[in-house]
Formats: structure tokens, C-alpha cells, sequence
């Protein structure tokens, strides 16, 4: 039988639990896990424990963060473990993107970008997801994501743009941007406040191990792993799974979705990995949605990184930008989710396809200063004109220039017959230059499933009770995105239910 690296079968775990909780009551901790698997050694609960906090937190995103800050504010001991040598994990490179249908300074209403809603934007999401999402747990993010948007710029020190984007999928400007352009704005918010109520860090400390005697008992702590070194620290009251997705880890990826071959570039940093996903099924927590894994269509083509200028393509489309094919044809609905703009461009055969846009677009997307210093870096492309654009990206200028001006006549005529893209009075015509592309490919960006939480956010077991003591948040967790994470939900979802976690293991 070939070795099976994940090990959390379902099969596997409920053909091996009743032995498994029988010897738990001879001093052996609790693992469900399929004896096929690398972590199906029998473990023995702590009989000493080297350090102890009211509650661990492992991963330090944005999950982690805000669920530390609230687990600290009533004054308890909160420690935060983190793997890597720096905080901050995905959440520090992700590309700083907000979804929420308003906040403190009104910018929608400030910049005359039309109506919305927490239920228009909870509809977005179900749909976005192919309705495989949880209504309640959508519902949750929607109506909180104005508050964690307000508290992180209130006790954070949070800065936004005075920009709103409409982004894939959404059918409402409601992606907001901090002034960094990228995660760390958001991170650096949550660390500030953590760390003001006496949250600790731990880095380069991976967990190795949760530890729980049986499917009565509580989670009392964790295991770690310093270079052989190990280590328990007990919990006196709680444990946070705010550990992240699995995108790097590519045996994990093609076990439950083969179509997501080890072939792609991944946005993730190193440590976005798996384990901690198989160490709660060891424990009998229930996972779903472990196939649904998202690639994010505009990532640079070679490495697959997610840097500044790959950013743009997202926040482009409500502004009047256009996506092209080697050739210079559209090929699909700008304003559709990452999925859809995914297959695609996959199915163009042709790698990479284009981002192109004008000069007038960048104030309402980003900065001069980033479209500057992604020229030096040969991200951006420029040119005084659409024909000689065609040219530096290898296009026929016939092609190119026939593509755009059909496009901008749509967006006068305020109908798409194309692709059925919807078309908003904030569109601006590709006419006046200067003119830019950005190529473009898909990449393994985020993983839509995780153990399953109810709306405490505490983690659900095979047997559909409750794990006490043990709570996730963020992309460690399923059942909210559904099939497909409509872009800018991910750090309104890390941060609204990392700080119902952190209130919840505080009692």
C-alpha cells in the first residue's frame, strides 16, 4: 500500500478511532490518523509541560493576530507560535485588498461609487462560492467586516487609500486598500494592538502536535519542534488553529484535486503547508472542502510571485481595464471570479495572456510611484500608443488596436456582447495615452478548505460534537468561501473570525 503522506482520510479515521480512544485512557494521546501515515506513531501525553499560557495561537496572520489581541484584552497569558523565522506568514505578502460594503471614512459614498450592502455582499460570496459556502458563516463575515475594518484602523493604526475598488465576482465597489499596497499594512495594524495587551511571540518554533487524551476530553496543549528540540506548553484554556492553508504542499494539493498539478507557480510563502490540518484530524476534527484550491490568474508568469504589480490586474477590471490572449483578443468577462479568469486563460493554449490599461486608471487603482518602480523591474510595459504597446508585447498592432477600440465603443454603448462583462459609468475608455500591459498567468494561491467551525468558531468532530478548548480561524478552516474565494474575502475572513475565536477561548 503506497504511503500516504496527509493520512486524514475519512476511511482511515473512522477505521482506526475506537482503538485509538481505547488506548488514549492508558496514558497515550489521542491519534485518529491512518497507520499509513507519516504521523501515526503512538504518543504519550505529557507528563511535565515546559511552559504554560491561558491560550496558544498558532500562526501569526491575520487570524492569529487579531485572535491574539482579543484572547489578551481581559489580561490573559496569550502566546503566539509561529513556525518561521518572521511573524506574519501569507498575510504579510498577500496583496493588502478589504472587501466590506462600507467603513469609518464613507469612501463609497465619498467617491459617488453607487450602492451596497453586507446582504448584497453576503450574496456575492454564496454565489461567488457556487453556493457551497455556510449562510450563517458568510453572514458573520459580511456583517463584521465593517467593524474589524474600523477597530484595525482605530487601535491599529490601519491607513487606507482613498480608492474602492470593484473586483471579480463583486457586483459593488467594495475593495478597499491600505496605503502600503500589500498585506504588511494590515499585519503591522494587528501586531500593534496584540502587542499593546501583552501577546507573545514565539517564532521559528513549529507546533509538531496537539495534545488531547480522547474524544471526551479537552485539547490541553500543544507539542513543538525546534530543530529535534521538543517541547509542550499547556493551554489553560484554549488552543487557536490559525495556521493557514496547504498551497506548498504539493503531495497534499494533488491528493485531493489532481488537477492542481505540482507544474504550477505557487503565491505562497514556504510555510504555507498541511500538517496542522492532519494533527487536528489525529484529534477527530471533521475537514471538508479540502479540493476546492484556488488559483490566482494574475501572478507573474515565470515565478508566480504576488508582488505589487500583480495586484493591478485585480483591481483594474471595474476601472475599464481589459484582459488580451498572446494575440491581443479578449477572451473572457473582465469582472468575472478568479476561477472563471483562471480556465480562462488556461484555455487560450497560450501563456501568458495581458492586463491592459491606461494612464487615467492608475490614480483609481494604485500609485504612480508603484507603476514607476514596476517599470524599472520590467513588470509594467509602456507606450505612447496601443500600436506600439502591441509591438513590445510581441502582438500584432492590428489586432491589438481593433480589440480596444471595440471594447471602449461597449462601454459607451454601456453593453458587453463579447462576454456579458457589466458596465458601470466609472469605466474608462482605452483612448488617451500613455498605455500599459502586464503579463500574466495563473498560480496555487489560496485553499478554500480547513476544518470544519461553527459559529464560535469552535472545531467540529467527525462525530459532529465539538472539540472543547479547540478553536480556527482564517485559511486553516472550511465551509465559508465554498468552491471559489471571491478576491479581497480573505482578510475580512481571517480577521472577523480570528477575533470571534480569541473573544470565545477567552471565557
Amino acid at each position: 500500500m503506497r504511503n500516504n503522506k496527509s493520512g486524514i482520510t475519512r476511511r482511515g479515521l473512522l477505521q482506526t478511532g475506537m482503538a485509538a480512544a481505547t488506548v488514549a485512557a492508558g496514558g497515550l494521546a489521542m491519534n485518529l490518523l491512518s497507520p499509513f501515515s507519516a504521523e501515526a506513531a503512538s504518543k504519550t501525553l505529557p507528563a511535565k509541560w515546559d511552559k504554560t499560557f491561558d491560550v496558544i495561537v498558532i500562526g501569526s496572520g491575520f487570524a492569529g493576530l487579531a485572535a491574539a489581541a482579543e484572547a489578551a484584552e481581559s489580561g490573559l497569558s496569550v502566546v503566539i507560535v509561529e513556525k518561521m523565522p518572521l511573524y506574519g506568514g501569507n498575510s504579510i505578502i498577500n496583496g493588502g485588498e478589504y472587501n466590506s460594503w462600507t467603513d469609518k471614512l464613507k469612501l463609497r459614498q465619498s467617491l459617488n461609487l453607487g450602492d451596497d450592502s453586507a446582504e448584497l455582499h453576503k450574496s456575492d460570496t454564496l454565489k461567488g462560492g457556487d453556493f457551497y459556502g455556510d449562510p450563517e458563516l458568510i453572514e458573520l463575515l459580511t456583517d463584521n467586516s465593517s467593524d474589524a475594518l474600523n477597530w484595525m484602523v482605530d487601535e491599529g493604526g490601519l491607513k487606507l487609500r482613498h480608492i474602492l475598488n470593484r473586483t471579480g465576482g463583486h457586483s459593488a465597489y467594495r475593495t478597499h486598500t491600505c496605503v502600503e499596497g500589500v498585506g504588511r499594512g494590515y499585519t503591522e495594524a494587528l501586531k500593534r494592538i496584540a502587542e499593546k495587551r501583552g501577546v507573545k511571540f514565539m517564532l521559528n518554533t513549529p507546533v509538531s502536535w496537539l495534545w488531547r487524551a480522547s474524544e471526551e476530553k479537552p485539547v490541553i496543549g500543544v507539542e513543538t519542534d525546534v530543530r529535534g528540540r521538543k517541547r509542550n506548553l499547556k493551554a489553560n484554556k484554549a488552543v487557536i488553529m490559525a495556521s493557514g492553508g496547504f498551497s506548498q504542499d504539493k503531495v497534499m494539493r494533488m491528493e485531493f484535486n489532481p488537477s492542481i498539478v505540482p507544474e504550477y507557480n505557487c503565491t505562497n510563502q514556504p510555510g504555507a503547508t498541511g500538517e496542522m490540518l492532519r494533527y487536528a484530524q489525529a484529534i477527530g476534527a471533521e475537514t471538508m472542502h479540502l479540493a476546492f484550491i484556488q488559483l490566482y490568474p494574475y501572478a507573474e508568469p515565470e515565478t508566480g510571485i504576488l508582488d505589487s504589480p500583480a495586484v493591478y490586474p485585480f483591481r483594474g477590471p471595474g476601472y475599464g481595464m481589459i484582459a488580451v490572449d498572446k494575440n491581443g483578443n479578449r477572451f473572457v468577462n473582465d469582472l468575472e471570479r478568479r476561477d472563471v479568469v483562471s480556465r480562462a486563460e488556461i484555455n487560450t493554449g497560450m501563456k501568458p495572456t495581458y492586463s491592459i490599461f491606461n494612464e487615467a486608471m492608475i490614480p483609481l487603482m494604485g500609485t504612480k510611484d508603484e507603476v514607476e518602480a514596476g517599470l524599472k523591474k520590467g513588470r509594467f510595459v509602456k507606450a505612447d500608443s496601443v500600436e506600439e504597446l502591441a509591438q513590445k508585447l510581441g502582438m500584432k498592432p492590428d489586432v491589438l488596436a481593433g480589440t480596444v477600440k471595440k471594447h471602449n465603443k461597449y462601454l459607451r454603448q454601456g453593453n458587453d456582447p463579447d462576454f456579458g462583462k457589466p458596465i458601470t459609468d466609472k469605466m474608462i475608455p482605452i483612448e488617451k495615452g500613455p498605455f500599459y500591459g502586464i503579463a500574466q498567468w495563473p498560480a496555487v494561491h489560496h485553499t478554500m478548505g480547513g476544518v470544519r467551525i461553527n459559529k464560535q468558531t469552535q472545531v467540529i468532530d467527525i462525530w459532529g460534537n465539538v472539540i472543547p478548548n479547540l478553536y480556527a480561524c482564517g485559511e486553516s478552516t472550511g465551509g465559508i468561501h465554498g468552491i471559489n474565494r471571491l478576491g479581497g474575502n480573505a482578510i475580512p475572513d481571517a480577521v472577523v473570525f480570528g477575533r470571534i475565536a480569541g473573544r470565545n477561548a477567552a471565557k
